[in-house]
């Protein structure tokens, strides 16, 4: 059977809200579609072309992935190629995209870190599995305490200036070292488009770090990963731990994480969000986006329908000053420990 042609729908754009990134030039969706857990290779990619496409024709036009996002290292940005060859290429130019490195890769000393050599090497693998002439945004994806600071940061550079990115992006960096790379991508005319970083309801970590506000100061936008906290954030815990939970699999989540006073404040949030006519997902997205901070939020996803239900939380972001302080209250308590 011949599939047919795609052909994104018409009014994509009309629904979909858009940001400025910082003081650049560029707008980006307020969701953004990350290809971390389930756009490699153990899933089918049927499965990933649904996703994608349904997110492109809702105005996700933000494709975020990196070097080692699968499972199976390289095949996220395997299937992104596919999708490239089979249905994406004739958009190409309506699409940020984006990857890292800075996390394991491949074996031996230069599949890791921050190096100017891997950072290279890296990106031009990526490249060929993405099958894409540049990237969007390239991110340095973790501050590498034993490499330079200046020999990480020249190595982006030099990518924007060779052609294989238009921007470049940190990921995790603690504050004062993304201070200095600010200033040294700044001073060589390659500002950092973009800052990476874990950040939701339950873990504000780089809100209580000040790396919110020093984006915002150094004219980087902000865009946060993780917005569910790896679905705790998403009502699935709130009678207790499901046999096929990540929680239940010991997969990113610990089932010493769900405390008294986490399960507490869960459901006091929950409460919250039915109160809005929303879900806890979409109240927690919500949350994120009615920071004007925020430029972005990465949504992970399974399925069509989960996409979906998180482009609902667009439709209601305002918070009364009641409401944000009932969460203020209720969240405080939690100690989040970092996965």
């Amino acid at each position: 059977m011949i599939e047919p042609v795609y052909s994104p729908c018409p009014k994509r754009y009309d629904e979909m809200v858009y940001r400025r990134s910082g003081r650049s030039g560029v707008r980006i969706p307020v969701l953004a579609l990350g290809l971390w857990h389930n756009f490699g290779s153990h899933k089918p990619f049927q499965d990933v072309k649904a996703m994608a496409h349904y997110a492109f024709d809702k105005g996700i036009c933000h494709f975020d992935l990196a070097n080692n996002y699968g499972p199976e290292y390289g095949t996220a940005e395997e299937n992104f190629g596919r999708l490239m060859d089979c249905s994406f290429r004739p958009y190409r130019d309506e699409m940020l995209i984006s990857t890292k490195a800075g996390w394991d890769m491949w074996p031996g000393p230069y599949g890791n870190w921050g190096s100017r050599k891997y950072l290279m090497a890296s990106l031009d693998q990526s490249l060929k599995r993405m099958k894409l002439d540049y990237v969007d945004v390239f991110y340095s994806h973790r501050w590498d305490p034993e490499t330079p600071l200046e020999e990480t940061m020249q190595a982006l550079v030099d990518i924007v200036k060779q052609g294989k990115a238009l921007y470049v992006g940190l990921s995790r960096y603690p504050t004062e070292e993304a201070r200095k790379a600010y200033k040294y991508l700044a001073e060589r005319d390659v500002p950092c488009l973009l800052y990476q970083d874990r950040y939701n309801i339950i873990d504000r970590a780089p809100q209580c770090s000040g790396l919110i506000d020093l984006g915002e100061q150094s004219g980087t936008g902000f865009i946060s990963f993780s917005p569910l906290q790896q679905g705790l954030l998403t009502g699935r815990y709130l009678n207790g731990v499901p046999a096929d939970s990540r929680m239940a699999k010991g997969v990113f989540l610990k089932e010493e994480m769900l405390t008294p006073t986490l399960m507490k404040a869960l459901r006091g949030l929950n409460d919250l969000a039915a109160q809005r006519g929303q879900s806890l997902a979409q109240m927690a997205l919500a949350w994120l986006i009615n920071d004007p901070r925020v430029t972005s939020v990465i949504i992970g996803a399974s399925s069509v329908a989960q996409i979906e239900d998180n482009l609902q939380s667009i439709r209601n972001t305002d918070f009364s000053a009641q409401e944000l302080k009932l969460i203020e209250a209720l969240s405080t308590p939690i100690q989040i420990k970092q996965l």
